[in-house]
């Protein structure tokens, strides 16, 4: 089980079963969404009514603030289709211990809100974008806005952020070929692209990693693997799950789930949109932390719970085992 402190559940390190000290929150804001991506949103979901309010968003982060997460990330969903967005986005950046706010955006409505959000205190942004085609960007989103979304990252990279990357899912036979032409794209907006291994939460084929790589280099791309920082990952605030290489135009990342594992250096905790907070994107430990603060409960009552599920967390998210990979409606609801 997961060490608690013995006198005051509240300080940190906030540890899980293994003893990885958790610094990240991943706080999904809405299981909403514009688009209708065939690797993320089920065509019937309708999402959830009773999403945590902002007030209810603020103690949550400032409770996990108190026990040691330093970068809070607002996802979704779409979390911008929430109408009190810089609302949100103006409590978490001010609450002490956060020392980075950053959101996951699918950039349809960045063309009126980057700015904005900056301004609010939001430091990071990461931008979904998985083709550069149109026709390929409506057969993979359904309902979405090619244009707008250009806009936005357009915008988005004129606003001043400290950190701007571009998350592209690859998929084989859908946009793997466009993997060279997205790196051109993004480096000439100061943007860092991240290629992601397919999960097995929707349709689509994943493409590994290696293979993606060699495709890159194939291209006439140098890509030189990034020296890790020094200490692990659960010891830094700004870490996550990509591996890095250099390229002659910046930095490429590659997240690689399935083919190379990054479980052992997780220091990332998620709370769903409803209020539930899952210790793994692909465990089932659970606290009702909505519940819980609509049913009266103190700040150490919560620390309790948060602690009791981290106790749970397992090892590894386990999705290539048979029966073991977490639903699609549960990716809708957590956020990735």
């Amino acid at each position: 089980m997961t060490p608690v402190p013995a006198t005051d559940p509240l300080a940190p390190p906030l540890l899980d079963a293994q003893g990885r000290r958790m610094t990240y929150l991943r706080l999904s804001i809405t299981d909403r969404c514009n688009f209708r991506c065939t690797y993320c949103s089920p065509a019937s979901w309708g999402g959830k009514k009773d999403l945590l309010n902002p007030e209810e968003l603020a103690r949550i982060a400032s409770l996990f603030a108190a026990m040691g997460i330093r970068r809070v990330r607002l996802t979704g969903g779409e979390p911008l289709i929430r109408p009190d967005i810089l609302d949100i986005a103006r409590r978490l950046s001010s609450i002490p211990g956060v020392r980075h706010l950053a959101i996951t955006t699918n950039a349809s409505h960045l063309e009126s809100l980057a700015v904005p959000l900056r301004e609010a205190g939001v430091d990071q942004l990461n931008l979904s974008l998985d083709t550069l085609s149109a026709e390929t960007f409506r057969r993979i989103s359904k309902q979405g806005d090619f244009d707008a979304v250009l806009r936005g990252i357009d915008r988005a990279a004129e606003a001043g952020y400290g950190t701007l990357k571009l998350n592209v899912v690859v998929m084989r036979g859908v946009n793997d070929g466009e993997a060279r032409a997205l790196v051109d794209y993004a480096h000439a907006r100061g943007i860092t692209p991240r290629f992601i291994e397919l999960m097995p939460f929707g349709q689509g084929v994943p493409v590994p990693t290696a293979e993606l790589v060699e495709q890159l280099r194939a291209t006439g791309l140098p890509l030189e693997p990034e020296p890790e920082e020094p200490g692990s990952a659960a010891d830094s605030v700004t870490s996550g799950p990509a591996r890095y290489m250099r390229a002659p135009g910046g930095r490429v990342g590659f997240i690689s789930p399935l083919t190379q594992n990054f479980c052992g250096g997780c220091n990332r905790v998620r709370v769903a949109s409803n209020g539930d907070l899952r210790s793994c994107l692909g465990g089932r430990a659970q606290a009702p932390l909505h519940q819980l603060i609509r049913g009266g409960a103190t700040d150490v009552e919560l620390a309790r719970a948060i602690r009791a599920a981290l106790g749970d967390k397992p090892e590894g998210h386990r999705f290539t085992e048979p029966g073991n990979g977490a639903t699609l409606l549960s990716m809708m609801g957590i956020g990735g």
